[in-house]
């Protein structure tokens, strides 16, 4: 018998059994927590005396584990051979300087709990969910309820243009001077309140939202606060508040755009007659917003110092600097035309402009930091910008479509009845309650210090997609009356101008497949950055505390992973009890299956991992899915887990779960490394007997979609900050009026519709079964006046805009001889 129960001690009387189920427990419960190997090395000899092993296992197992036990003895005999074969086989993947910088740019926030395998759910429970101060709460309700009042996108769209009065109140109330600290005439705004403003505007103008968007994102102003020289910040900030300086930032070239780093625009650094140090730049940019109106063009090159006059080396690298449009050899006088939509995008090009070397950001100082400020910044501004414009825009189709779902009629029944229409309702109205959530909480990270570049990569890219698939649900809701365009058609910019927010900022391809997962296993993953740095410096040590560090990780989630499939979560623990419990526990199953699962494609694809870019957008899926989980989890807490948010909550975990299933069935289905087979077979299969999350159910859909079919606090709540305007005679506030007018009446149709059933009166065309009800005392005459004062607002709301021919040839001249006098 290998091994032998003992005779001796408090073990004599026990069962075998017994001390094979603790024995069992205590490892299952070793590795479910990540024990230490020196617990494991104590733990192991513990139970071999325990069970009276034979004296020759002890020389065969605790030896071994002694050896991993002891750093020392550990390098001496394997790490050194692990480290000189991994550097002779290339295994870990080569990172350039502009990986580099990139993936040092910002910190780490949540993404490394959900990527660790093992989060901290309490932590991801209690971050901050920022509230707006009254300051800020006061420009929204004042400044930004009126501007969006001023603007008429309608007209925006005919004149090609925001009206001059509004460029005017935009610059008089500081909307380009958000982010600028107040000691600079700013108004100093929590990127809560950046964020907020940004969204109230895109519920109301696409193009407005856009123009004061730029300003506050990626720019002049950004660099400046956070790398501009003192002198810089006194002069341009004031400037840049007032509005007296309108930014815009030259990034994209022909040949680079996604890939950022190729940029050919160069300066060269050159001495003038009187000894000045000064840049000679040429550059060819395109896709720049607000650059033909720009009086001051913030400009990435990439620079040369072939004299070494800086005393830099000839070649300094990407630097940014501040170019006066006004200079000679700057050329702004083009405009792109983007889908349409009138904002300003335009092409730029610059010959032989001279600057001084003051004109660097961050003067001298700042030559070859280039890259890092943009990657700094964008590390926050991709959480702010696209994401607001995204919500606002998803608040305002949430409000339009409910409404008009409402008050649509047909075969005698509001169209927001037929289930056919309460699936897109519920895509609506679930996506909605999301992205509020995320947006929030990830705005909530950057007012507290954190840019995390990973998070708000992924913001970037699932609010973007989001918003285009409610888009699209809100124009299949509304049919015809989408389609044509008009003051009254509330859906037709947001449909035609989705593509643009998915393009800029970095492509979603290359967010999901190169950023989110690309950069995330290396950022995010406890250990594997730090293997990578000791291994390409040569550091032994520190690569020995890395890859076992590294071995225990993946044990541990190993462990993890099998017992929470097996149990479905409930082995993990939820901060909150009640309704989102469940869903707490999940995130814990999804988070240690997402991190084996990646360790396992790193080990077994190596190097060529970034260049499986389908892969890498599963990977990406599921981490942002998790991320979307969470967020909501969140926010429900945040709003004090009202019991009629719990569908919401409900519905947006059930999705963000089946869509982390999908990923991961990708995976299992696609992964080709040794060893794959077990995953495409076994475990596969049992993912699928075992899913960690299926669709939301169609009665759970049916529930969020009421969400939007009646009017109250819970619809309030769900578009809140979206601006509805006070005109009632037009578009929204048309809509509106008629949406009120017709649920008030809904009783008294009721009662017509009881009546006819109990045969007081007969069936026929509703006026004349009106009249019957009245006639017959079913309703009173004030009755029928809601009645046809409804009726009225519901025929005129559902109306779509036309014209005349000579309207229409006068509107597309106009519109093409605004166009041209505007390029």
């Amino acid at each position: 018998m290998l091994l032998q129960l003992p005779t001796y001690g408090v073990f004599a009387d026990l069962p075998g059994g017994i001390l094979w189920t603790v024995l069992a427990l205590a490892v299952l419960t070793a590795g479910f927590r990540g024990a230490p190997i020196w617990l494991w090395t104590a733990g192991i000899a513990a139970g071999m005396w325990t069970l009276g092993a034979p004296t020759w296992t002890w020389f065969a197992v605790v030896p071994p584990l002694a050896i991993l036990a002891v750093p020392p003895i550990r390098r001496a005999v394997l790490t050194n051979r692990i480290f000189a074969f991994i550097n002779s086989a290339q295994l870990f993947p080569v990172i350039s300087e502009t990986e580099r910088v990139a993936i040092e740019a910002g910190n780490v926030w949540v993404d490394g709990e959900l990527f660790s395998g093992k989060p901290n759910v309490r932590h991801l429970s209690n971050t901050p969910y920022p509230e707006l101060t009254e300051e800020e709460q006061a420009f929204l309700d004042g400044p930004v309820a009126k501007v969006c009042e001023m603007t008429v996108e309608w007209d925006v769209h005919q004149q090609r243009d925001l009206p001059p009065e509004v460029w005017q109140f935009l610059k008089d109330e500081g909307f380009f001077g958000m982010i600028i600290p107040k000691r600079f005439g700013g108004l100093g705004f929590s990127a809560n309140a950046h964020s907020a403003v940004v969204h109230a505007l895109a519920s109301r103008s696409l193009p407005l939202a856009i123009t004061v968007m730029v300003p506050n994102s990626l720019g002049p102003a950004e660099l400046l606060v956070h790398g501009g020289t003192q002198q810089q910040k006194d002069y341009y900030l004031p400037r840049l508040a007032r509005g007296e300086e309108l930014p815009c930032f030259a990034l994209t070239e022909p040949n680079a755009g996604s890939d950022a780093g190729a940029i050919q625009a160069n300066g060269v650094v050159f001495e003038d007659e009187d000894g000045n140090v000064k840049i000679r730049l040429n550059w060819n940019k395109r896709y720049i917003t607000l650059a033909a109106i720009s009086t001051l063009l913030g400009l990435a090159f990439k620079l040369e110092d072939p004299d070494e006059i800086l005393g830099r080396g000839k070649k300094p690298g990407i630097t940014c600097a501040l170019v006066p449009t006004s200079l000679p050899g700057v050329d702004i006088t083009r405009r792109h035309d983007p889908l349409g939509i009138p904002f300003y995008n335009c092409p730029t090009t610059g010959t032989n402009v001279e600057v001084s070397i003051d004109d660097v950001i961050g003067g001298e100082q700042g030559v070859g930091h280039g890259w890092r400020m943009l990657m700094e910044c964008l590390a926050a501004g991709r959480g702010i910008s696209l994401p607001a414009t995204s919500t606002g825009g998803a608040k305002m189709v949430a409000r339009t479509v409910g409404a008009y779902a409402a008050v649509r009629k047909q075969f005698g029944l509001s169209i927001g009845k037929f289930e056919g229409i309460e699936e897109p309702l519920a895509r609506i109205a679930g996506f909605t309650y999301l992205m509020e959530g995320a947006r929030r909480y990830i705005v909530g990270g950057l007012d507290a210090g954190s840019k995390p570049p990973v998070v708000t990569a992924m913001a970037k890219y699932q609010f973007t997609e989001l918003y285009r698939q409610i888009i699209n649900d809100g124009m299949d809701v509304c049919g015809g009356a989408a389609i044509s365009r008009g003051p009254n058609n509330l859906l037709s910019t947001g449909y035609t101008g989705a593509p643009i927010s998915i393009t800029v900022e970095g492509a979603n391809i290359l967010t999901r497949t190169l950023m989110v997962f690309g950069q995330g296993a290396i950022r995010c993953h406890p250990y594997a950055f730090r293997e990578i740095e000791a291994a390409a410096k040569g550091d032994r040590v520190a690569f020995d505390h890395a890859f076992w560090g590294h071995i225990g990780h993946v044990v541990r989630n190993g462990f993890r992973s099998v017992l929470l499939s097996l149990t479905r979560g409930r082995l993990a623990t939820s901060p909150v009890g009640g309704p989102a419990a469940p869903y707490w526990r999940r995130l814990a199953w999804a988070s240690a299956s997402f991190a084996l699962f990646a360790d396992l494609a790193m080990a077994g694809l190596g190097g060529n991992l970034k260049r499986k870019e389908k892969i890498t957008g599963r990977y990406a899926d599921v981490f942002a899915w998790m991320l979307l989980a969470t967020t909501t989890l969140r926010r429900f807490a945040a709003d004090g887990c009202r019991k009629e948010d719990i569908p919401l909550m409900q519905w947006a975990c059930e999705h963000a779960f089946a869509q982390m299933q999908i990923g991961f069935q990708g995976l299992l289905q696609n992964l080709r490394m040794p060893g794959a087979f077990l995953l495409r077979g076994p475990v596969r299969l049992w993912s699928r007997l075992n899913p960690i999350g299926a669709a939301p159910s169609d009665w759970l859909g049916g529930k969020v979609a009421r969400t939007l079919l009646e009017p109250g606090a819970q619809r309030d709540a769900l578009t809140a900050g979206c601006h509805v305007p006070q005109d009632a005679s037009v578009g929204l506030g048309r809509l509106e009026r008629a949406f009120q007018l017709c649920t008030e009446a809904e009783p008294i149709q009721k009662k017509i519709k009881d009546a006819v059933r109990a045969k007081t009166i007969s069936k026929g065309s509703p006026a004349r079964m009106v009249e019957q009800a009245r006639e017959k005392g079913v309703i009173s005459e004030s009755e029928v006046a809601v009645l046809k004062t409804a009726e009225a607002a519901r025929d005129e709301a559902i109306q779509v805009d036309s014209f005349t021919l000579d309207e229409y040839r006068t509107r597309e001249a106009s519109s093409e001889e605004a166009t041209v006098s505007s390029t």
